[in-house]
Parts: C-alpha cells; sequence; structure tokens
C-alpha cells in the first residue's frame, strides 16, 4: 500500500515474514562474527585456530578451514540475542540495524 502524500509510510517492519526477519537476524549477527575477526590481528586468529582445532580434535590446515575455526570461535564468544529478542528490537527501530544488512538490490551503472 502506498501512503498518499503528507501521511507516513506504514511500518515495514510489522508486515515483514519471520522468514525475512531470520534472513536480517542472520546478517546481523554475520556482521558482528565479521567486525570481530576484522578486529583480530593474525597472531590472534592462530591462536584462537589453534584452541578451536584442539577442542575439536581436527587436523585441518587449510587457509578456509582456519577462517572457519576462527569465526566458530568468535561465535562461541559473541553474546548476541536471541531471535526473538532481537526481532522486537528490530521492529521498534529497524533503521538501527540497516547498516548490518546485505544489499541484495544495488544498481551497477552501465559501462
Amino acid at each position: 500500500m502506498v501512503p498518499k502524500r503528507g501521511e507516513a509510510p506504514p511500518q515495514a517492519s510489522f508486515t515483514e515474514s519471520d522468514e525475512v526477519l531470520r534472513s536480517k537476524y542472520f546478517d546481523y549477527c554475520s556482521a558482528q562474527v565479521a567486525d570481530q575477526l576484522l578486529l583480530l590481528s593474525p597472531d590472534e586468529i592462530y591462536l584462537l585456530t589453534e584452541e578451536a582445532r584442539r577442542r575439536s580434535g581436527s587436523q585441518e590446515s587449510r587457509f578456509t578451514d582456519l577462517v572457519r575455526l576462527a569465526t566458530e570461535g568468535i561465535w562461541e564468544r559473541l553474546v548476541l540475542p536471541r531471535f526473538e529478542d532481537w526481532a522486537e528490537d528490530y521492529r521498534a527501530d529497524p533503521e538501527r540495524y540497516e547498516k548490518y544488512f546485505l544489499v541484495w538490490d544495488m544498481e551497477f551503472p552501465d559501462a
């Protein structure tokens, strides 16, 4: 529904499906993990990876495996809100979270 001139647009957060909210929640959580990963020094990543490797008994050594292990270590350490709590907070102030969401509908200039 398009609002009439002078009317406030309807709150999109009230009409979003649970699936859309869960996708946005996943983007938010992923952004939190990525931010923490970017803040780590190479030595900290190595230590985090070694700790995760010891816990899991893994012998993985490919770069992608190391990044996965470091990411899992960060995920375990972060205190992230439950989906229900996050969704309530999101509905109250959706603009606060927009910076965390992946942008899928980007427009690219013609070459």
